[in-house]
């Protein structure tokens, strides 16, 4: 008696370009406000080879299997397709999706960049979704995060509060957020939130707390949030690092992150329980 053959299954396709992710707009049910999702077929849901080097397959999502890849250019895409940058896609696309999503370009970034063994040189191949392994000298590899510490830094003299805020050089927009900085081999996060607001402001600082973690896909990033008030110095803003900056009460705010950054949830943190 023969046996039948397995119905091919649709997937979710992390589909990348230039740091672009191709996300479904064809008339999908907003899923809690959210009109966009990822492609959900059996093919390839774009009319050209994708880049099989770089194919990652990812956790299951939703128990569907989802696989990433990237595309070195767009030739045609169908109608109700679009590709979005990985930023935007945040505000588009339902949290679990976006949340893969991030994991996807990750992965493939870390994908691009190990192809060889940075012991001895020789191809690596892929040992398990997160791992690779050297040909030549066995040397196991994993993905490398890096870990930045950001902190909200309050002042209360008189009945009143404050809060720093400052514009970094490399913020493409006129957003005003908070000191943040890479955490250095050998120091840990509490000193590197000291070091960071002294290198960057001037200021000494004094009851740091933890306040939570976010994955920052931009590239391979962990932001660490800390909350901490005012000791003493006068603000000197580092010239290299900060265009400008300043004390802020909640009456005179500037423009503030958006909703996808963790320095935006310390900033509505301190709005709400100030």
């Amino acid at each position: 008696m023969c046996c039948e053959k397995e119905q091919p299954e649709k997937k979710y396709w992390f589909v990348f370009c230039d740091g672009n992710i191709l996300v479904d707009m064809k008339g999908m049910t907003p899923r809690g406000g959210h009109p966009f999702s990822i492609p959900f077929s059996i093919e390839f849901p774009l009319a050209q080879e994708m880049d099989c080097d770089s194919l990652q397959v990812l956790p299951d999502m939703e128990a569907v299997s989802c696989v990433a890849c990237s595309v070195p250019h767009v030739q045609d895409v169908a109608a109700g397709l679009s590709f979005v940058g990985l930023r935007e896609s945040y505000k588009l696309l339902p949290k679990n999706m976006y949340d893969m999503a991030a994991k996807a370009s990750e992965l493939l970034y870390w994908n691009s960049n190990t192809k060889f063994c940075g012991a001895c040189g020789a191809p690596t191949r892929r040992q398990t979704v997160i791992s690779k392994v050297c040909t030549n000298c066995g040397k196991e590899i994993w993905p490398q995060v890096s870990p930045a510490i950001i902190v909200r830094i309050c002042k209360r003299q008189e009945g009143k509060e404050w809060i720093l805020l400052v514009h970094a050089r490399n913020f493409k927009r006129n957003f005003y957020g908070l000191v943040a900085g890479f955490l250095e081999t050998g120091e840990t996060l509490e000193q590197c939130v000291e070091r960071e607001v002294k290198e960057e402001t001037n200021l000494k600082i004094k009851n740091i707390k933890y306040f939570g973690s976010q994955p920052w896909p931009f590239p391979c990033g962990l932001m660490i949030g800390f909350t901490a008030d005012y000791d003493s110095g006068e603000l000197h803003l580092q010239d290299e690092e900060l265009s400008s900056g300043g004390w802020f009460t909640l009456e005179n705010l500037p423009e503030i992150p958006e909703k996808i950054s963790i320095a935006r949830r310390l900033i509505d943190d301190w709005i709400e329980n100030r």
